[in-house]
């Protein structure tokens, strides 16, 4: 069978021999990301009884499907839940860093460590559930059914997708796309010109003639309106794979060529490194066992830059169009780098040294399951995490945990002006040091959900989001999550009306840091 048929976002259910379950819970987690793991964990550990409703057949999110080489800003903001993981992939590989923990690692293991520590606090997973509909009743989420008919009833939610569905069916507010710098008076959201990472290192030619306007534009390149800084508008950072690499030959699958394989997808690619330019596999990571971790680098790489906008709202159907365009952009990429005869035989060769790992994703033929959906859907509550917190200009009293992470946005578009290509809204500026993110962020407003947490498509402006969006700190904010669930159920409260003091005083127990100098 071929492997790749089995590499998919979403398939309609069609069982119908199996009767719709009915899932009673004290909380119900939808998404087992990192932050969905870390919340049933906590939940459990808190004496709720927690169940998981994942959408796809895989736990773990981005930290189980190649993003190996963690995104950590500073390793001191990371406690509880998250630091547990990571100083359990130390034992794993007997890490010698001197606290234990591990930031490198392959991911069959983050996946196996997962599943053992839902299977100790006895959290039952429900895989490919495809959330239909929420049903509200005075102000609360009563039951959530999915598109197999099963029916999850809890007193608490927790929407750990990466996409914000439960959040968006359950009528609370939110943002998609970059607001303008006008909106939360910040200086780095809107369109964004002038920085010179991942961007194009020499003069590239847009059009498929060179020189010739009315030959066309080769794939990839808009000729949008270029707009001003600082401007709003519906763009999304891109998309791509964290794809897992191995150098190792005896564990070494090659490139295969995608179906429906066009090699003139990638022209612009070709011409680029003709004028000089060869990185796109430059943020090539390492990590154990002569694996690695490709992210995109440059002017042209893995990040299918524009092609993503309309994930974040669109069907299940129209995601999976969008999946299998983002699976035949970066396999076709690689399998056009290493066998085209365009490319010089040097970068041939010394993409050969690569390959997919024969012992990684062995289901889907080495390929990650996971598209890097870095951003989709933001909540909007009573506090937006904005760029004055990531600057340490305003700081909020109701910490639930740090981020720490540069203000990192990838492009959104890749356009023409002056006829050379320019890649535009790329963004990485440090925060200079941990700050704290709000408990208001992650609970949607009093008027819309009282029994609703979001720790991942939490509260937050764009350019905050790019720091906040770490995957260390999605498990941080699932734990505290779930504290909060469990207080809150605890004390017969609103999650809004919960008491802070009581949630920080559980979380310092629990191993949350909260504060930069704690």
């Amino acid at each position: 069978m071929n492997p790749f048929s089995k590499l998919y976002y979403y398939k309609p259910c069609n069982d119908d021999a199996n009767p719709p379950l009915h899932i009673e819970a004290d909380l119900c987690i939808y998404g087992g990301t990192p932050a969905g793991i870390a919340a049933a964990v906590q939940a459990s550990r808190m004496g709720l009884k927690a169940v998981i409703a994942e959408f796809s057949q895989h736990l773990g999110g981005m930290t189980a499907s190649g993003l190996g080489r963690t995104d950590v800003g500073d390793a001191v903001a990371i406690g509880g839940i998250s630091s547990e993981f990571y100083r359990t992939l130390g034992q794993y590989y007997q890490s010698n860093e001197p606290d234990g923990r591990a930031w490198a690692f392959e991911p069959h293991v983050a996946e196996r460590i997962y599943t053992e520590w839902l299977e100790q606090a006895a959290v039952p997973i429900y895989y490919e559930q495809h959330l239909e509909c929420v049903e509200m009743q005075s102000g609360r989420i009563r039951s959530i059914t999915m598109e197999n008919g099963n029916r999850f009833t809890a007193a608490m939610f927790i929407d750990a997708s990466y996409e914000g569905d439960l959040l968006a069916r359950a009528g609370v507010s939110y943002h998609v796309g970059r607001e303008s710098n006008t909106v939360y008076r910040e200086i780095l959201n809107g369109i964004h010109f002038g920085h010179p990472k991942h961007n194009f290192m020499a003069w590239v030619d847009p059009f498929v003639v060179e020189g010739k306007m009315d030959s066309g534009l080769l794939p990839g390149v808009t000729d949008a309106a270029p707009g001003v800084q600082g401007q709003g508008d519906e763009s999304v950072q891109a998309y791509n794979f964290r794809i897992c690499l191995s150098s190792s030959k005896d564990h070494q699958l090659p490139f295969p060529e995608p179906p429906n394989y066009d090699r003139d997808e990638f022209a612009l690619l070709a011409r680029y490194i003709r004028n000089g330019v060869w990185d796109a596999l430059k943020l090539n990571k390492m990590m154990p066992n002569f694996k690695s971790d490709l992210n995109n680098w440059g002017g042209v790489s893995t990040d299918y830059i524009g092609r993503n906008y309309a994930w974040p709202e669109a069907s299940y159907s129209r995601r999976e169009q969008l999946f299998q365009e983002h699976v035949h952009y970066n396999m076709g990429m690689l399998y056009f780098l290493a066998n085209d005869d365009s490319i010089p035989a040097a970068v041939r060769e010394e993409v050969r040294e690569w390959g997919l790992p024969a012992d990684e994703f062995q289901a889907t033929g080495g390929w990650p399951h996971q598209l890097y959906i870095r951003e989709a859907r933001r909540m909007i509550a009573d506090v937006v995490m904005t760029e004055h917190h990531c600057r340490h200009y305003r700081v909020e009293e109701d910490s639930i945990g740090l981020a720490a992470y540069t203000m990192d946005s990838h492009n959104c578009r890749r356009l023409v002006l002056d006829g050379r290509c320019i890649n535009e809204g790329n963004v990485e500026i440090s925060p200079k040091g941990p700050y704290p993110i709000s408990y208001r962020a992650i609970i949607p407003k009093g008027d819309e959900c009282t029994n609703l947490l979001v720790p991942v498509c939490l509260s937050s402006s764009h350019i905050a989001y790019g720091s906040i969006r770490m995957e260390p700190v999605f498990m941080i904010l699932g734990q505290s999550a779930a504290t909060a669930a469990a207080l809150a159920l605890q004390h017969q409260c609103a999650l809004q009306d919960l008491d802070y003091r009581l949630l920080r005083k559980q979380l310092l127990l629990d191993g949350q840091i909260l504060e930069v100098n704690q």
